[in-house]
């Protein structure tokens, strides 16, 4: 059974850069799963762009160490996630709109 905890807290904002674009991590809210000794953080950062467009990433980090691999929520880990959500003012508008 998946267990559901605080995530590691990463300072905001902190820049960011693709290929396409750059800017800064605006918002951040994740939690931490652990199974069986292993531990995750699904994540989800607002992302802002020198131009000002907003973006929302969803991705999966190891404490400080961002991972590439899908990010993966049974019904557990999208209520705990869900609660940080509500305390994010940006990031609870921009989700909204998923609905």
């Amino acid at each position: 059974m998946i267990r559901v905890s605080k995530a590691t807290p990463r300072k905001t904002p902190r820049p960011f850069r693709f290929h396409w674009g750059s800017g800064y991590v605006k918002e951040e809210i994740s939690i931490k799963c652990s199974i069986d000794g292993h531990s995750w953080e699904p994540t989800i950062q607002l992302l802002e762009y020198g131009d000002g467009m907003q973006q929302l990433r969803f991705c999966v980090y190891n404490g400080n160490r961002f991972l590439r691999m899908p990010l993966l929520l049974g019904s557990e880990e999208m209520s705990a996630l869900a609660k940080q959500v509500r305390k994010s003012k940006q990031i609870k508008n921009l989700m909204r709109k998923l609905a």
